[in-house]
């Protein structure tokens, strides 16, 4: 399938905010955010996130000069640790994308794994801990690949055992990699004073809900069973905070709610999955209004607090060499891929965790052989509507 027509440049949209604003959707997790700037501070812009070495690129570990030439391959991971937690505890990776980019750069295609499915984990030491291989969910190697390290080196080797995980498995290799923190986007949507977006199901809190005080509660005990699943066990006098079907306007604390969940929704991750894109594309939008663009004091403040959230790795280019060569790539082209035909897939080998199918491995086969375009003409039908 060829690229999506790209939109026209227009004196409200200049292509300094539209290039930015997908190089940002590119360089960060499903649950992540975006960043602009003008032609003037693109230097800002860019030293506002945080660059570290993630993973070995492609062509690196080939033995073969880094650039831009050729079709593209981005991991980008989500992470979403505890407040309380420990900067040594292991945190698993809560969303994994791979975005292909196809070698003219006009296009790019958002595929996620599920973070369930059951795979191989290559033999790992990263110093302080050996993990000496074996089977798991998917997440677990971004988990044992940081174990007892924090900080830098926590997404460093937590990354690397990740990609490892995922050539081992489908043979994809990366040329960059970025890594969101969930929760700071917090800072993200109140800067922004929340999101306009279109709730497509009804959607229960298992986080936040209210007594009949109007008290903040918590409206369910969590408990996982036997079968790999969670229980879901009512309070009693707490009614769940509800997102009702509609267009409407999400305050901040709502939004990053709503794309929380995942447990009260019929098709579990897919769904969030589905919400989290949802919650991207509309963020974009909001960046990318006259509201924002207009505004130096906001602009500003949008860069900062995405670049307290952000890591990326450029793989050895730079970040506007990366800008420039994506200008083609808009919200129009920039296409979302449903694994799984968007439903869960049970393993045949290991209760509660997820399989991949047929057709998700072709697709997956697909990237590898840099012929998703090829592929996508023929299975129009998985890319999603968000």
């Amino acid at each position: 399938m060829s690229a999506l027509a790209t939109l026209r440049k227009s004196r409200r949209d200049p292509r300094w905010a539209r290039t930015l604003v997908i190089t940002g959707a590119l360089m960060m997790m499903l649950a992540g955010s975006a960043f602009v700037a003008k032609d003037a501070v693109v230097g800002y812009a860019t030293s506002s996130v945080r660059q570290e070495d993630l993973i070995v690129p492609a062509a690196e570990a080939q033995g073969r000069h880094v650039s831009m030439s050729g079709a593209k391959n981005i991991l980008l991971v989500g992470i979403d640790p505890r407040p309380d937690q420990s900067p040594t505890d292991a945190i698993r990776s809560d969303s994994i994308i791979i975005v292909h980019i196809p070698a003219s750069h006009d296009s790019a295609y958002l595929i996620s794994i599920p973070r369930d499915t059951w795979v191989a984990i290559p033999p790992f030491n990263n110093g302080k801990a050996r993990y000496h291989g074996g089977h798991d969910k998917i997440n677990a190697a971004f988990a044992e690949g940081g174990l007892r390290t924090t900080g830098k080196d926590q997404r460093r080797y937590g990354m690397t055992l990740l990609a490892d995980t995922i050539e081992e498995n489908w043979g994809i290799t990366f040329d960059a990699a970025a890594i969101v923190d969930f929760a700071g986007f917090t800072r993200v949507v109140t800067v922004l004073d929340g999101v306009d977006m279109y709730v497509d199901q009804e959607t229960r809190s298992v986080h936040i809900g209210h007594d009949a005080k109007g008290n903040t509660k918590v409206p369910y005990i969590q408990r996982f069973n036997a079968q790999g699943g969670t229980d879901l066990i009512p309070v009693a006098g707490v009614t769940p905070q509800t997102y009702h079907v509609g267009y409407q306007h999400l305050a901040p604390w709502q939004a990053l709610d709503y794309v929380r969940q995942r447990d009260t929704l019929p098709n579990s991750d897919y769904d969030r999955q589905r919400h989290q894109q949802q919650f991207i594309k509309a963020l974009f939008r909001k960046i990318a209004s006259r509201d924002v663009l207009t505004d130096p004091v906001k602009l500003k403040k949008v860069l900062d607090v995405v670049g307290e959230s952000m890591t990326i790795d450029t793989g050895g280019i730079g970040l506007d060499d990366w800008i420039f060569a994506m200008k083609g790539v808009t919200g129009d082209n920039l296409l979302t891929v449903k694994t799984n035909n968007g439903t869960f897939h049970a393993s045949s080998v290991q209760p509660g965790a997820e399989a991949l199918d047929d057709t998700t491995l072709a697709l997956l086969e697909a990237v590898r052989t840099n012929d998703v375009e090829a592929f996508m003409a023929g299975h129009v039908d998985l890319v999603s509507n968000s």
